[in-house]
């Protein structure tokens, strides 16, 4: 703690305070740390990465739509800044949502990272996760090839950006009597040995890894409510995630599952 300059343990309240106000660049430090690991060559070249999202429980009591929409909340405990969103495996959730793109391969790391309500759809959220716009971002790489995602992401104008960008999206995509000539051909690629090959690397890299980081930060159910700190919780989480992986690969103690014993939480 006198490490840290600090006489005493702050409060609660002081730790809220700080989250409301917390820098607005910590998505671009995501960003930034990620093109780390390729610059240092702890990932070397990446050319898969994978694009995900989940659904995080607000803290509190639910909001039901009903009492949304009327504009009335009927007690005490509920996060008015939550919403409702949808996933296959969770079905309704009121909360919000991590959205997150990964290095796929041996060493599996976040890229960038954002935070939304829980009904932002993820095509929403695929052009602000994989800009090109910094010099340091992995999405600029020339080595970089495919990025794969699940339907949520299957928009066509999503394929021309990212082929703008000099990457093909890889989605599950169905054929169809009617389906187009251009859509014939994402639908062969994904059907092919080479493309099941590269969409598969989605179902052991992205996925595990929220998971992962969110039962070593305990983010889910949220342990605050509003919209600016469940933001900066969460994205704190992914940071920290990077850095102490980036520790371990420097001190050559690559595996994930003892970042647990390091916080504290194991």
């Amino acid at each position: 703690m006198l490490a840290c300059g600090l006489v005493t343990i702050p409060s609660r309240r002081t730790f809220d305070r700080r989250l409301k106000t917390m820098s607005t660049d910590i998505k671009q430090r995501i960003s930034t740390m990620g093109y780390l690991f390729v610059a240092e060559r702890l990932v070397v070249e990446p050319s898969i990465t994978a694009v995900d999202s989940t659904l995080l429980k607000a803290n509190g009591h639910v909001w039901h739509k009903s009492s949304i929409n009327k504009g009335i909340v009927p007690h005490s405990g509920i996060d008015t800044g939550a919403r409702w969103g949808y996933s296959h495996t969770k079905g309704w959730v009121f909360g919000y949502k991590l959205h997150l793109t990964s290095t796929t391969g041996d060493l599996v790391v976040p890229l960038t990272a954002d935070v939304t309500t829980a009904n932002v759809s993820d095509n929403k959220m695929y052009v602000p996760l994989t800009s090109s716009s910094s010099s340091f971002s992995v999405f600029s790489l020339p080595s970089l090839r495919y990025i794969v995602a699940d339907p949520g992401y299957d928009d066509k104008k999503l394929y021309e950006y990212s082929k703008g960008l000099g990457i093909d999206l890889v989605c599950p995509v169905e054929r169809y009597e009617s389906t187009p000539k251009k859509r014939l051909e994402l639908v062969c690629f994904y059907q092919s040995v080479l493309g099941q090959a590269i969409y598969n690397q989605r179902r052991i890299s992205v996925e595990p890894l929220i998971e992962h980081i969110k039962s070593i930060f305990r983010i889910d159910p949220l342990p605050v409510q509003g919209f600016h700190k469940v933001s900066a919780i969460v994205l704190l989480s992914v940071v920290l995630y990077q850095l102490m992986i980036y520790y371990n690969c420097k001190t050559d103690k690559i595996n994930p599952k003892s970042i647990k014993y390091m916080l504290g939480t194991g």
